[in-house]
């Protein structure tokens, strides 16, 4: 991956949606949370503002103007430059282009897993089917209602994305359960030795 001299997602967004027009720091937070990109990228109204200043500085928007309404404070107006626009879509295409090396905490606590007993492992993924058929069904909500008010389809793509590694990963922890629990070539009973939980095991796997 290329090195950039502003190298976050907040500034990819905020690069993003100044094509539409300049806007303020402020109003950049407001564009982010109603269209629902802080579900995507976390930020603060401080982060935001330091992000802009980095971008400011690095040449890819510039202050476009100052304003003041009433007693309110002086609010400072940025525009997209011609460097940040082919910032933007060099990142874009190098986002969507190359894969790249993630760290999600799950597969962190799969490469430790075998510090818990198998047991307590078959009842946690358990519960983790749980919490992604919650979520896959809010998701699904989300999108089909955003669909019915006249969002198009293409909007909430990152949505559909979701829904898929939700599936994915669902299948995954079910076929994880099966080379738990399978009765004959399962890896439970060594593993269960490790922790001397057996008799825990046999008693899932007679329920």
């Amino acid at each position: 991956m290329k090195k950039r001299k502003v190298n976050n997602l907040l500034a990819l967004a905020v690069l993003s949606y100044l094509t539409q027009r300049p806007m303020h720091p402020y109003e950049l937070s407001r564009s982010l949370r109603d269209n629902g990109d802080d579900r995507s990228i976390k930020f603060t109204h401080a982060s935001l503002y330091m992000v802009v200043g980095q971008l400011a500085r690095a040449g890819f928007v510039t202050e476009h103007e100052t304003t003041r309404e009433g007693g309110r404070p002086e609010r400072t107006v940025y525009a997209l430059t011609d460097a940040g626009r082919e910032e933007l879509h060099d990142w874009m295409r190098e986002l969507v282009g190359e894969p790249s090396h993630e760290y999600p905490q799950f597969v962190a606590a799969l490469s430790l897993i075998a510090a818990l007993p198998p047991q307590e492992v078959l009842d946690l993924l358990d519960h983790r089917l749980a919490r992604l058929a919650e979520q896959r069904a809010e998701i699904r909500e989300l999108v089909d209602r955003a669909v019915a008010g006249g969002v198009h389809p293409l909007f909430l793509v990152e949505e559909e994305y979701r829904l898929a590694l939700l599936d994915a990963e669902a299948e995954f922890v079910r076929d994880f359960v099966r080379r738990i629990t399978d009765p004959e070539a399962g890896w439970g009973p060594l593993w269960a030795t490790f922790h001397d939980r057996t008799g825990d095991l046999e008693e899932r796997q007679n329920s």
